[in-house]
């Protein structure tokens, strides 16, 4: 997933005119993601407030964030995949300063999701940043 940058993202979604296009790059993108081991699928990795089963496990290496994230829900993973690209290589400052949500309010995301995956998503960047509020704190 690391060779996916969000501006290829943004522009392969602005050469998909149809939903149903997007909507299967969306599940494309999700199968991008590298598989999370069983034994990482705990309490304390899995995200709450996702309708959907979601873990998350973030590393920092080099002070930069590299994360593993998996769903049970195959538009869920996509989701995932996308905001791995937007924030994979960023040190914590960088992430607090991001707004992924602009992000899917560009690709016009937010007004094509659930109420419950709108909720979900915010969970989920909402732990991204929770765990970048903690390294600063730690360091």
């Amino acid at each position: 997933m690391s060779s996916l940058t969000i501006t290829d993202v943004i522009e392969n979604f602005e050469l998909l005119d149809d939903w149903e296009d997007r909507y299967r790059y969306l599940i494309e993108l999700g199968k991008t993601l590298e598989p999370l081991p069983d034994e990482a699928r705990t309490t304390t990795n899995k995200v709450q407030g996702c309708v959907s089963q979601v873990w998350l496990v973030t590393q920092w290496r080099g002070g930069r964030a590299a994360f593993q994230c998996d769903s049970d829900a195959f538009i869920v993973r996509g989701l995932l995949a996308i905001l791995v690209a937007v924030y994979s290589g960023h040190t914590a400052s960088e992430i607090l300063a991001i707004d992924a949500l602009e992000v899917f309010r560009e690709l016009q995301l937010q007004e094509h999701l659930t109420p419950q995956r709108s909720n979900g998503l915010k969970s989920f960047v909402e732990r991204i940043r929770a765990d970048a509020r903690q390294v600063l704190v730690t360091t």
